[in-house]
């Protein structure tokens, strides 16, 4: 069989994704994702240090697993992934040290 084309999935549902490198810290658990300098294409100010990370600066992407305690609540309509933010990465790996 030829690499054409691909067929849909079956029952029409889009593939697995990965599963999320999980981190547990004393602030919680967190799901963290490094990006590349050449996939950072705008500016985000990191929270940890309130300074700008300019475009082409390899950071983190950081949110917590569960937004609060009422993650189970049918009416919540908040997401972790609401809550995610981009950190230097030292400044990822520094703040517990913060405060």
């Amino acid at each position: 069989m030829g690499r054409g084309r691909r067929r849909p999935h079956a029952g029409g549902r889009p593939p697995l994704s990965r599963p999320q490198p999980v981190e547990s810290a004393q602030d919680g658990d967190w799901v963290v994702r490094p990006v590349t300098g050449a996939a950072s294409t705008r500016a985000y100010r990191c929270p940890g240090c309130d300074q700008e990370i300019r475009p082409g600066t390899p950071h983190v992407v950081a949110w917590p697993v569960h937004a609060r305690d009422s993650d189970l609540d049918p009416w919540d309509t908040e997401s972790s992934v609401d809550l995610r933010r981009h950190w230097h990465t030292a400044c990822w790996r520094a703040r517990d040290r913060r405060h």
